[in-house]
């Protein structure tokens, strides 16, 4: 599931922000040719935790390339139910949205090639959570620039001790 939204206009249709100011100042804007680049998400599964305290999911995102990411690029990471995410995230560019059990992290052009990037979001265990339970999120990256889809996603856990 993607997340976006884009101004609209209603006389010109999608209309990027950006680029709407460049034209409206004079100016031209060219857009970055798309990258060969291989974005791979992993996960640090967080501690366990007991109900009612907080743990930190560590996103990662991993570009093995073979060029430099030439777009910028979102990591959204989707939470079991009795797991809620808070601030503050890193970067601070996340935002959660579904009463905090969806969070979406963007990060800017240029991850260069064998490296990586990496997204900490705080997770709140609900009280109600039983001791014991293990519980599955899921995290995905999008990329206008990565043609490999088959690793674009994966599960992680989330353990209440």
């Amino acid at each position: 599931m993607v997340l976006w939204t884009a101004g609209r206009s209603a006389r010109r249709g999608p209309v990027a922000a950006g680029a709407l100011a460049a034209v409206l100042a004079g100016t031209t804007v060219a857009a970055a040719a798309p990258s060969n680049s291989d974005l791979r998400v992993g996960r640090l599964d967080p501690a366990a935790t007991p109900p009612g305290t907080d743990t930190t999911l560590h996103a990662l995102v991993a570009n093995f390339g073979p060029d430099q990411a030439a777009s910028p690029f979102s990591v959204i990471v989707e939470l079991p139910y009795g797991f809620t995410a808070h601030g503050p995230y890193f970067p601070s560019s996340c935002v959660s949205w579904l009463d905090n059990n969806l969070v979406e992290c963007t990060f800017p052009a240029g991850l260069p090639a064998l490296r990586t990037a990496t997204a900490l979001i705080p997770i709140h265990v609900d009280p109600s959570v039983p001791h014991g339970t293990t519980a599955t999120g899921h995290l995905e990256v999008f990329s206008e620039d990565d043609h490999y889809e088959q690793d674009e996603s994966t599960l992680f856990t989330l353990t209440v001790s």
